[in-house]
């Protein structure tokens, strides 16, 4: 049953926003004339948040009152520091459209931006960045995801001794930022595709935060300077085994002596029966890449393949794992 729309369209209304900023509990009529929306949609719509413990309701003489739980505050009001709102937006405009041709998917083995929008889906990310406010959207949304993951991944591991850190498809940043406040004494170049790197300069990363540096380029195609550690944050999942391998040995070409590459993935279990979340995750694959969630085996054999070895996992118990691997 479609649960998600129902939290993506309150998102989107700005009824957790609202309640927020409002610092007390509202009637449906009042969030409706607020939102201009009708009273009738809003009633079923305020309801179902509370089915799903997004909202709080108090029956009063006045009638029902509407307030936000602890969840909603914390991660579908946008002002919130942890903020999964931009992610919810990305989910709700773009990638559910994908998985309406689920089916689709799965006979070809394919993913579905030519029938979702009508674009190639020969590249997965010129279709994803088809525009600067799709592109937008994608960074926003991976910026949320860091805000209550990044931590974790960058902690599972003491990365302490690596000083010159390349993220490569770093994005907006947001792990970069995270990676710099925990080990301040390194120093973060995000290596992404030149729209993406002005996007972020531009967007999220503060010219004051002389930490974090950019370098433009197409790391496929391009060269990879030399650096002591590489993240590759969500980046695998994306492609085929052939392209994880010819990656992953440019990194190890590029890596000082010494130096390593956390991969940072949802890990499936061993035998692949879960966790849920990483199955999901390797649908989405499907409708969205050219690629699959993996095992921790199937990733340490890649980085065996590309020359790295001493191979660490380190679950972290959250939605994304760290996998080390050093030259």
């Amino acid at each position: 049953f479609p649960y998600p729309q129902v939290m993506f369209t309150a998102c989107e209304l700005g009824v957790f926003d609202l309640l927020l900023e409002a610092g007390e509990p509202l009637s449906s009529d009042a969030i409706a004339a607020h939102l201009g929306t009708s009273t009738t949609g809003m009633e079923r719509l305020l309801d179902a948040c509370v089915g799903l413990k997004l909202l709080a309701v108090e029956l009063t003489q006045e009638g029902a009152l509407y307030r936000n739980t602890d969840v909603s505050n914390i991660y579908l009001t946008r002002s919130s520091p942890k903020s999964q709102y931009h992610i919810m937006m990305y989910y709700s405009n773009t990638v559910y459209l994908c998985w309406h041709y689920l089916a689709d998917a799965v006979r070809e083995g394919r993913n579905q931006y030519e029938r979702a929008f009508g674009i190639s889906s020969k590249d997965p990310f010129a279709a994803m960045y088809r525009s600067e406010e799709e592109m937008l959207k994608f960074m926003a949304g991976q910026n949320s995801v860091w805000s209550i993951c990044g931590r974790d991944v960058l902690a599972a591991f003491d990365l302490s001794s690596f000083r010159l850190i390349y993220d490569l498809g770093g994005g907006g940043g947001a792990l970069a930022r995270e990676c710099v406040s925990l080990y301040p004494n390194s120093t973060v170049t995000i290596y992404d595709l030149p729209k993406v790197v002005q996007v972020a300069k531009e967007q999220f990363i503060p010219p004051e935060e002389h930490r974090i540096a950019f370098y433009e380029g197409d790391f496929f195609n391009d060269s990879i300077p030399e650096a002591e550690l590489y993240i590759l944050s969500k980046i695998l999942h994306d492609w085929d085994d052939d392209k994880c391998r010819q990656l992953l040995a440019k990194v190890h070409k590029a890596c000082k002596p010494g130096g390593g590459v956390l991969l940072v993935e949802s890990l499936l279990n061993e035998d692949k029966s879960g966790p849920l979340e990483t199955q999901l995750y390797s649908m989405n694959m499907l409708v969205q890449t050219e690629g699959k969630e993996r095992t921790a085996a199937e990733y340490s054999k890649l980085l065996g393949a590309a020359g790295f070895g001493e191979i660490q996992v380190k679950r972290t118990g959250k939605l994304y794992d760290a996998v080390l691997g050093r030259k």
